[in-house]
């Protein structure tokens, strides 16, 4: 499995996101109090402390080892980092993500009378008003792995055209053990009725796909 190496900056801002709950009417947690807590250990070192602030899904990330690892190769920069994160110039946003089961997000900002207010939502339209909102939209469905969210943003004829493509491989590979599989060697590669080609390759014990033409 390749796991995500997270920068200093990523550790800080996974510790903030932790701290959040759930909605906008329960009590959360200062996210100040997180930020001091970090500081602490960032300008201690104290890799240990760091890991254990960590939530569920960045310690799956990274292991406690790999986190000291990072820490003592960062010791400059995290000293650096906790003087700055005291400076009385220094301001915390409090943002949370909330994943619905069809695995689509919503981004939220506290806002300063404490109430959560939607940033962007995978369910809201795009409605970009200039080219550059439009692709600053489209980074943002792109990093967040959006499939519904990067329909949205397509012209119609796109969406159009990578719907059909999509719905051809699907009714391509409907009865996969039909298909004429052509294999030499650690490669195959496989001709799909609608007139794609797939190409797969295997890695150790498992068969992966390749490339689709």
């Amino acid at each position: 499995m390749v796991r995500t190496r997270l920068s200093y900056q990523g550790l800080l801002y996974c510790i903030l996101i932790s701290t959040l709950g759930g909605c906008a009417s329960q009590r959360i947690s200062d996210p100040r109090s997180a930020a001091e807590a970090y500081a602490q250990a960032a300008s201690r070192g104290d890799g240990d402390m760091i890991y254990d602030m960590l939530d569920e899904q960045a310690q799956r990330s990274m292991t406690r080892a790999e986190v000291r690892k990072l820490v003592a190769n960062q010791r400059e920069e995290l000293a650096e980092q906790a003087k700055a994160i005291r400076s009385p110039q220094a301001r915390v946003r409090s943002t949370a993500t909330i994943r619905f089961a069809d695995g689509e997000d919503a981004i939220l900002d506290l806002s300063e009378n404490g109430q959560f207010l939607i940033v962007s939502a995978d369910a809201l339209p795009a409605g970009a008003r200039t080219p550059v909102q439009a692709l600053d939209q489209l980074r943002h469905v792109l990093a967040r792995r959006s499939y519904p969210g990067l329909l949205r943003v397509l012209s119609t004829s796109t969406r159009s055209a990578m719907e059909n493509d999509l719905r051809s491989l699907v009714e391509g590979l409907e009865n996969p053990e039909e298909l004429d599989v052509q294999q030499s060697g650690e490669t195959a590669t496989v001709r799909i009725p609608g007139g794609h080609w797939i190409v797969l390759r295997r890695e150790g014990a498992t068969w992966r796909i390749d490339n689709i033409d």
